[in-house]
């Protein structure tokens, strides 16, 4: 502990208490105006004061915020989310806050967005997070707060503490915003490019649709009443079954897999995978792809309702031409303008046999195609993985610059 320093408990520089917790029917657009924790997760010290909702519910002022409280979140279905704190500023009308919220008011003379940043530091947040309780959401309560030791310098010492770390941390997030802009336009130059490659007019190109089954065949999945139940899934087993976070929008992810036995996956009739085949999600999440080529270990692969089987004849096209040009604004910008179903979006077969797309039935030329196409990804995927490895950095830096802060390092 750094001299002239104290180590207290946050409970002894802060009183807590809940929000009140309401119902949907309290949100008539009248009443007071209530800060939700969707307020609080966009990084910034205070909450964006955007799309509050009114609570017409009767609140004691000792609900009402004032200047300077700190603002926790409660509880999180995400590990991340919850112990995630800001302050308040004035307001021209009262605000109160959520059940999801714990409010913390000042017992003494405290900076809070020194109080803020302390809790967002690493260790902290690692602490609390530890001893929260865990069960389908993650809490936090007063009484774990309360426990947690804060180093406390004099005043003046936590106001230069903070105007480092607030020049600190607008540099980065500089840093990180043009990061993240030069990754979007690493994507939009990518798609750019690719979307050229496929706007390509010439001797053999034609256009022609998914409905031509001289090309490829549409299969759609098993929907009888021999579709697999919660309790046919195994965690091993003879035959894959596809789920939606299996299937991305660049390619099959098999980091969780669920599988059914021999005897259910011969009950089926349609919706099993033939070596080069294509898959794409239409319903929920809708033009997600995968390629079943070699590189995917499983013998036996089925799709769920919700996905679609893309059979080429590879006499006349090839799988992975359909899989790149899938990839591509030709079949992405169909997909949005022919999407239907608010609630549940879904793209039906009827729909899909409609999408024009280009096609050469020169195989040589298509393979051009894709390997051009596939030099471009694998300068891409370099770019986007140093931008990545540079924000990665950033984060890094604020985690070491806030642990340096709460150790008297900084001063």
């Amino acid at each position: 502990m750094k001299e002239g320093w104290d180590e207290l408990k946050l409970g002894e520089v802060y009183s807590f208490k809940n929000g009140v917790n309401f119902n949907k029917h309290d949100k008539t657009g009248k009443g007071i105006l209530t800060l939700d924790v969707l307020n609080m997760y966009k990084g910034c010290l205070m909450p964006e004061l955007k799309k509050l909702y009114r609570v017409d519910k009767a609140f004691g002022k000792d609900y009402h915020l004032q200047t300077n409280d700190i603002l926790i979140v409660r509880s999180s279905v995400k590990e991340e989310g919850v112990a995630w704190a800001t302050y308040f500023d004035t307001y021209d009308e009262p605000m109160t806050y959520c059940g999801f919220i714990i409010r913390g008011r000042p017992l003494q003379e405290i900076n809070a967005r020194f109080s803020v940043y302390f809790l967002r530091s690493p260790l902290v947040r690692r602490e609390l997070i530890s001893k929260s309780v865990k069960s389908t959401i993650t809490n936090i309560n007063q009484q774990i707060l309360s426990g947690i030791s804060i180093p406390l310098p004099p005043l003046p010492e936590q106001e230069a503490i903070v105007a480092i770390l607030d020049k600190a941390f607008t540099a980065i997030d500089q840093a990180k915003a043009n990061i993240e802009q030069n990754i979007a336009n690493a994507k939009e130059l990518f798609q750019s490019k690719l979307n050229q490659i496929f706007s390509q007019k010439g001797e053999g190109w034609e256009e022609t649709t998914l409905g031509d089954e001289s090309i490829l065949i549409i299969v759609d999945g098993d929907r009888g009443k021999n579709y697999p139940k919660k309790s046919d899934f195994l965690e091993k087993g003879h035959c894959a079954f596809l789920n939606t976070s299996n299937v991305r929008p660049d390619g099959f992810k098999f980091d969780k897999v669920m599988f059914i036995s021999k005897e259910r996956d011969e009950l089926l009739r349609k919706g099993k995978l033939e070596r080069q085949d294509i898959v794409m999600t239409t319903r929920g999440t809708i033009g997600n792809l995968g390629w079943y080529n070699s590189n995917v270990p499983y013998q036996h692969i089925r799709i769920n309702s919700g996905m679609l089987i893309f059979r080429v004849n590879q006499r006349k096209l090839l799988p992975e031409y359909l899989f790149t040009l899938f990839r591509s604004s030709v079949i992405t910008s169909q997909i949005r303008e022919q999407t239907s179903g608010a609630a549940q979006p879904q793209l039906p077969i009827k729909t899909l046999v409609k999408f024009v797309i280009p096609f050469c039935s020169n195989l040589r030329k298509q393979k051009e195609m894709v390997g051009k196409i596939e030099e471009m990804e694998a300068f891409q995927v370099a770019l986007l993985h140093s931008y990545k490895a540079k924000l990665t950095s950033l984060d890094e830096l604020k985690k070491s610059i806030l642990q340096k802060a709460f150790a008297g390092e900084l001063t």
